[in-house]
C-alpha cells in the first residue's frame, strides 16, 4: 500500500473510533476518553503500518513491538484516569465555555482522529526501511526504554503527590517533577525520537521527523503546555507561579530558588 493509501486507512479507522469515543462522552460527560483513544489509535498504527511495509523484518518488527507497547501503556494510563477521576479540568472548562454544544465536541474529536495520522507518519517511514542495523536497532531501543521509564516515574510521583490530601491545592515538586514543570510531557517527546532511529537507511528517513517535531509543537504551543498551565493557575494559584519562576518548563534542569 502507498504512503497516501496506508495514512487514509490510519485516519479512517482513527475517526471512526473517535467517534464511538465521542458518543461515551456524550454519556458520561467526560471527554478524557479522547486522549485514550487517540493513545490506543497512533499505538495500532505503528502495529497496522509495520504489517503492511515492504521493508526489512527488523525494523517493522521493533516498530510493531514499541510502538504498539508504547500505545498500550500510555492508553492504559489515561483509561486509569478517565474511570476513576473526574472530568480533567482543561475539558471541564471547556465544557463550560461551549455550554455543551455537542457540535464543538464531534469537531474536537476528530481533529484528534487526524492527529492520529500525523502522527503515524514516523511509522511510514520505519516501514519503509529495506535495512536492518543493530545500532539502529540499540540505539531505538535505548531511546525507547528511557522514554517509556522517566514517563512511568514521572506518573507514578505525581498519582502519589495526588492522592495525599495533606496536598489538595498544590503543586508537586517531588522527584522528576523538582527539575521540569512538564517531566511527562519531556519524556513523551523523548520517546519519538526512536523511531528516527528506526528510520535510518529508509528513503524517507526524513518523515521519522516529523514525530519528534511536530510533538513539540503540541506540547510546548498549542494543546500540551499552554493548556495545563492554564487550568494549574486556576486551580493552584500563586503557588503555581512560583514554581513556574524556579522550575524549567520542559527539558530538565537544576530549578532556581523560588521568590
Amino acid at each position: 500500500m502507498n504512503i497516501a493509501g496506508s495514512l487514509l486507512l490510519v485516519w479512517l479507522s482513527a475517526s471512526i473510533a473517535q467517534a464511538c469515543a465521542w458518543n461515551w462522552q456524550r454519556r458520561h460527560r467526560n471527554a478524557g476518553i479522547v486522549d485514550v483513544t487517540w493513545a490506543a489509535g497512533v499505538g495500532g498504527a505503528a502495529i497496522v503500518l509495520a504489517a503492511l511495509g515492504d521493508g526489512a523484518g527488523q525494523p517493522r518488527t521493533l516498530l510493531a513491538l514499541l510502538g504498539g507497547a508504547w500505545g498500550l501503556r500510555l492508553a492504559s494510563h489515561l483509561w486509569r484516569r478517565v474511570r476513576g477521576e473526574r472530568e480533567d479540568g482543561r475539558y471541564a472548562h471547556l465544557r463550560a465555555l461551549w455550554d455543551g454544544d455537542q457540535r464543538r465536541w464531534f469537531a474536537l474529536f476528530q481533529f484528534q482522529a487526524l492527529l492520529v495520522a500525523l502522527f503515524a507518519v514516523p511509522f511510514i517511514a520505519v516501514a519503509a526501511n529495506p535495512e536492518a542495523s543493530l545500532g539502529g536497532a540499540v540505539g531505538a531501543a535505548s531511546t525507547w526504554a528511557i522514554a517509556m521509564a522517566g514517563e512511568f516515574v514521572a506518573d507514578a510521583q505525581l498519582a502519589r503527590f495526588r492522592a495525599d490530601p495533606a496536598n489538595h491545592g498544590r503543586t508537586c515538586r517531588q522527584g522528576l517533577w523538582r527539575y521540569s514543570r512538564h517531566p511527562n510531557y519531556f519524556f513523551e517527546w523523548l520517546h519519538w525520537f526512536t523511531y528516527v532511529l528506526l528510520a535510518i537507511g529508509s528513503p524517507v528517513a526524513w518523515m521519522a521527523w516529523a514525530g519528534p517535531l511536530v510533538m513539540y509543537v503540541f506540547l510546548r504551543f498549542i494543546s500540551g503546555v499552554p493548556y495545563t498551565e492554564a487550568q494549574a493557575l486556576r486551580s493552584r494559584g500563586e503557588d503555581y507561579r512560583r514554581y513556574q519562576r524556579a522550575t524549567p518548563m520542559l527539558i530538565p534542569w537544576f530549578p532556581r530558588s523560588e521568590r
